[in-house]
């Protein structure tokens, strides 16, 4: 590709006296244009693909348990279950109640951690109790900040699904009680303990890809379950569901089966694709980066294939504008999620830099490493003979062909065999900050940070326009 019309001296101008110093500053205004890449290293360029298993580095010592933790489950739907079966996992926590609106529920949880398990549709009656320490808050999203509220202030740590709330009022609520009452708040996120995305921080802090430019991400489904087409048990009814309870906060409707166990696709309960998935996305980003978050947010997307009587799409895609701080340049986000992939699904976070990038799956992290040439390139074919000769000799003066070493382009991790998981990990983080009362790895102030910028992404979805974040005061509207 040419550039020629950009060139700040036309080389036809250029002085035949090869010497001249005249020529000189006029060839170096030149050089730098043109497409054509000079290779920087002789050696190297088809290397293989290097493969190594990350290590765990974790000291996990500080979990094994002293004392017991106790731990009551609100919200024992499927998340709630999968929280507290990895939760069981880390050394000496134990579980003595579960809290649900659905009978069926309540039987259930009896059936996996013991007939003597104290259950009840009243989370009030469990946060009341003096020997439950902590609280799974795995409710729908527009109870999160009531409920992890009213623990905090009757004493308990709280770990809460995300998104950490509904509205972003709510996240100041949070942020606000955590401080007062001195508890642990960790929001379940899980993303934020990954071996992977720690990895991922380290190679961005030590420059392997150069300075960031760019951040892709896409979380795809194709199932039914994965559109949130949830199944609902065969003697779900108003006798069986609290369901005056459930609605809350939200406007007031007849029973409906579908709006309780398929929540999800409801704007009065839940925040649709932004809240269920990007949050993990901008979890990520905000970990690898110490970004605060961006400052501007556009959203489009749609309803195509799960036209169910959702409100919300099932089609999302969004861009963030990040701009320079002390932590990183300023770079671009785009977000996807299609709950129709028919190529299968796929999960993918890869931050772009100027000599390379990062791609991270499920269990594993891809580095592609191609530096900048010390060498622009030439394109002198369209140079009249003297001035292309004139040319070449300068630019072979300036970069003289030398063999240099060169590591592999492409480096894989993967996940150690005995990892136990991102959630896991995210666990012991969270119990080992309520036994020591240290900070802990995803706190309210950065929940909010990542999912403030996606109730701005349903927003501007919904109204059709660009919408301002403040990153610093976590707030909608003019940023800093």
């Amino acid at each position: 590709m040419e550039n020629s019309d950009k060139q700040s001296t036309n080389p036809n101008n250029l002085s035949t006296n090869a010497r001249g110093e005249a020529t000189r500053r006029s060839f170096l205004k030149t050089l730098g244009v043109g497409a054509a890449a000079v290779p920087a290293a002789l050696t190297g360029a088809n290397a293989a693909p290097t493969t190594q298993y990350l290590n765990l580095v974790k000291n996990h010592a500080s979990t094994a348990a002293n004392s017991k933790m106790r731990l009551a489950l609100i919200g024992t739907g499927g998340m709630g279950i999968g929280d507290t079966q990895t939760a069981l996992m880390v050394d000496g926590v134990e579980m003595v109640a579960a809290c649900d609106l659905y009978d069926g529920r309540l039987r259930r949880a009896k059936e996996l951690w013991g007939t003597g398990l104290t259950t009840t549709r009243d989370y009030r009656e469990l946060i009341d109790r003096s020997d439950i320490d902590v609280v799974i808050n795995a409710t729908t999203d527009h109870w999160h900040e009531k409920i992890s509220t009213d623990a905090m202030r009757k004493g308990k740590h709280v770990y809460c699904e995300k998104p950490m709330v509904q509205k972003v009022e709510d996240g100041h609520t949070l942020i606000k009680v955590a401080k007062e009452t001195g508890k642990i708040f960790q929001v379940g996120s899980q993303f934020a303990s990954s071996i992977i995305v720690s990895k991922a921080k380290e190679l961005l802090k030590a420059g392997d890809i150069g300075e960031l430019v760019f951040v892709e991400a896409q979380y795809d489904r194709h199932s039914a379950l994965g559109a949130w087409q949830y199944s609902i048990p065969p003697d779900a009814s108003p006798q069986t569901v609290d369901w005056d309870t459930y609605l809350g906060s939200a406007p007031k409707r007849p029973w409906d089966p579908l709006r309780f166990f398929r929540w999800r696709n409801y704007q009065d309960y839940g925040t649709g694709i932004a809240g269920d998935l990007y949050v993990h996305l901008l979890t990520t980003l905000h970990t690898i980066t110490g970004s605060l978050g961006p400052t501007r947010v556009y959203s489009s997307g749609g309803t195509r294939y799960w036209k169910d009587g959702r409100d919300v799409p099932d089609i999302q895609l969004s861009i963030y504008d990040y701009p320079k701080t002390a932590e990183h340049p300023e770079f671009n986000l785009t977000t996807r999620s299609n709950f129709v992939d028919g190529g299968g699904g796929n999960y993918l976070v890869r931050l772009v830099g100027t000599e390379g990038d990062l791609s991270i799956g499920w269990d594993s992290l891809t580095v592609r490493k191609n530096k900048f040439p010390k060498a622009p390139g030439m394109s002198v074919d369209n140079f009249p003979k003297d001035q292309k000769e004139l040319f070449v000799a300068e630019y072979n003066k300036m970069y003289p062909n030398r063999p240099e070493m060169e590591g592999p382009k492409e480096f894989k991790y993967m996940v150690p065999k005995d990892y136990k998981g991102d959630r896991y990990e995210h666990f012991v983080n969270f119990f080992d900050s309520v036994r020591s009362n240290k900070p802990n790895i995803e706190d309210a102030t950065f929940g909010l940070r990542a999912c403030g910028p996606t109730q701005c992404g349903n927003i501007s979805y919904f109204q059709k326009k660009i919408v301002t974040w403040d990153p610093v005061r976590m707030k909608i509207g003019n940023p800093v």
